[in-house]
């Protein structure tokens, strides 16, 4: 049973009649208490719920009605139905346990996708699985781990995987967001459909429409030929949208009306495009804190974190790491045509004490390099510690990070920011120290999206 809430008759009616034409058993309530009454009696499993009743447009009765309805029941989903107007309200609305919000007028494809997705997770529950049992059941061949919090992450994937709900996955540098990502699209109902990766964080302010939405010839100077944009390239499956931590303001505002809508226009054509995507979301920096320094937005964040998974850093979870050493060194072996290649069973407790702070990523760039530069078959701990790098190389008076520890992006983006730093936002002068025209150092803080504030040269 869905119950809508609406004092507006023809609002409620037209759900009425959506819902029931999609097999629902759906019932609708005028009034706060009307609907306390029915939720006492007849337990929905989702509540369609408007903000505003009567004359008053605050959104303060529907936000109270809220919180009486999680008192009852928190487990009942509930999905706000707002207007543009009311969009502060309705991000109040999720902190208070409110599930997806949805705009008016209201997209019938996305609601009821929203409902589909809400119902299917209230119907999944946890449980608690060996490695064999989950790869009995899942595709999980590109993800290496038997320790208990990936165990718990893998058999939270395996019950989101099949709805549509919007994922975010956290965790440092090097974890393993991309495969979590793939393996998520792998163990969905759009697994036969596009899986698009899109980096945020290399994709300039300028072309952010272009890249993400497409344009039509003739848009921009540049613009020979029409282009599809990723989310059209997407369309039936899934997006991934990687170092969503990196994009500014005016970005956000863009990727946020496709998320809520489904709706976007392609540069150079007024004419709005619907799309039908799944969107997964990664990023290794904390969102929560920039939503507090107001440099990500917070309607974007809960439009994004649906379900939100945590990656734990390789430190955290030391026995994978033999796991994950005989992984890549089964796949070298035939690379480097070396078939007796082996790990003696004291650099395997070597490589276990290790803080790896570049994670995954670093482990297997210090595997290959000591398989280059070893003429040992069984590779032994020396062997892996000549190659550690972990402690900062000195070049004169500059300090390098240790290999796999940054990629070169990330360095290249601390070098500038230091360099704007040190030079007070001069551009000309922060250009010649790293070797760079004016020019070029604005297409670097451009494609970085770093802020600054340009003082006289």
């Amino acid at each position: 049973m869905i119950l809508i809430i609406d004092d507006d008759i023809a609002v409620r009616t037209s759900l009425l009649l959506l819902l029931k034409g999609e097999g629902y058993d759906a019932a609708d309530c005028m009034t706060p208490a009307e609907a306390i009454r029915f939720i006492k009696k007849d337990e929905p499993e989702l509540i369609i719920l408007d903000l505003n009743f009567s004359n008053d447009t605050s959104g303060k009765e529907g936000m109270e009605l809220l919180g009486k309805i999680k008192q009852i029941n928190a487990q009942i989903p509930v999905i706000l139905i707002t207007g543009w107007a009311s969009i502060e309200l309705a991000v109040q609305g999720m902190k208070a346990g409110a599930n997806d919000f949805i705009n008016k007028p209201w997209n019938n494809d996305h609601l009821l996708q929203s409902i589909k997705t809400l119902l299917d997770l209230r119907g999944k529950k946890a449980a608690h699985h060996t490695r064999k049992q989950l790869d009995k059941t899942y595709n999980f061949q590109h993800i290496i781990g038997e320790d208990a919090k990936m165990l718990e992450i893998l058999e939270t994937i395996g019950r989101v995987a099949t709805t549509d709900a919007s994922i975010l996955i956290m965790g440092e540098s090097g974890t393993g967001k991309e495969l979590i990502a793939e393996a998520i699209h792998q163990n969905s109902l759009r697994k036969n459909k596009p899986f698009v990766k899109v980096n945020l964080g290399g994709i300039s302010t300028s072309l952010f429409e272009s890249e993400m939405f497409g344009h039509v010839r003739g848009a921009f100077t540049d613009a020979r030929f029409d282009r599809a944009g990723r989310f059209e390239l997407a369309n039936k499956g899934t997006i991934f949208l990687d170092e969503i931590g990196d994009l500014d303001g005016n970005s956000q505002v863009k990727l946020l009306r496709v998320l809520q809508d489904r709706t976007y226009e392609v540069l150079g054509n007024s004419r709005t495009k619907t799309v039908d995507v799944r969107v997964v979301c990664a990023t290794n920096k904390n969102l929560n804190d920039m939503v507090n320094r107001s440099t990500f937005r917070e309607d974007l964040l809960y439009r994004i974190n649906l379900i939100t998974i945590y990656l734990p850093a390789l430190r955290d979870r030391p026995k994978d790491i033999p796991l994950l050493v005989n992984f890549f060194i089964d796949n070298l072996k035939d690379i480097y045509n070396r078939p007796k290649l082996s790990v003696a069973p004291a650099a395997m407790k070597w490589l276990q004490q290790l803080p790896l702070p570049g994670n995954i990523r670093q482990l297997k760039n210090l595997v290959e390099r000591t398989i280059l530069v070893s003429k040992n078959d069984e590779l032994t701990a020396e062997d892996f510690r000549s190659q550690f790098e972990l402690s900062p190389v000195k070049k004169g008076n500059i300090q390098l990070p240790g290999i796999g520890t940054l990629t070169l992006e990330e360095v290249e983006v601390e070098m500038i920011k230091r360099a704007m730093e040190y030079h007070k936002n001069k551009i000309s002068k922060a250009a010649v120290s790293l070797g760079l025209t004016r020019s070029a150092l604005y297409r670097r803080l451009d494609k970085y999206q770093i802020p600054y504030d340009e003082a006289e040269d």
